[in-house]
């Protein structure tokens, strides 16, 4: 990875938000993952002073505020809607990708199952955003 970036992971279950870490630290031990367990818990933590992750993993599933819930909120604040939302969902039903989109989610990735399959999918996501330009690019935020 040529850049350190800040990840917000959003995922009711311990045990993926676990899963993740164990595959941050081992594919991208420069980058800086904050995890919660709730969509309110990341609302809290974007709308509240100092905290702007470069890209925000997203599962769907959640009790109590859904994944598209919180998405929701996020793109109709102006404070918030430039982060992109990565859906990380077990989901493959084509009405929650399609409401997904239509909620304006970057993009929409299927946990994978196993550990090995889950560290391939997330190295690909941390590459694309390695070489993608976000709002924290240096000289980027300046322009906007």
């Amino acid at each position: 990875m040529t850049s350190a970036r800040h990840y917000l992971l959003v995922d009711d279950t311990p045990q993926d938000r676990f899963l993740a870490q164990e595959a941050f630290e081992h594919l991208c031990p420069e980058c800086v993952l904050t995890c919660v367990g709730s969509g309110r818990e990341a609302l809290e933590l974007l709308q509240g002073p100092g905290f702007e992750p470069d890209v925000m993993l997203l599962d769907l599933n959640m009790p109590g505020m859904s994944g598209f819930e919180v998405l929701q909120i996020m793109k109709e604040d102006a404070r918030l809607a430039h982060i992109p939302v990565v859906i990380l969902s077990t989901s493959s039903a084509q009405q929650d990708v399609r409401q997904a989109y239509t909620l304006h989610a970057s993009s929409y990735l299927i946990k994978s199952v196993s550990f090995a399959d889950f560290l391939e999918q997330l190295e690909q996501v941390l590459h694309y955003w390695d070489i993608s330009r976000t709002v924290h690019d240096k000289g980027w935020r300046s322009k906007i």
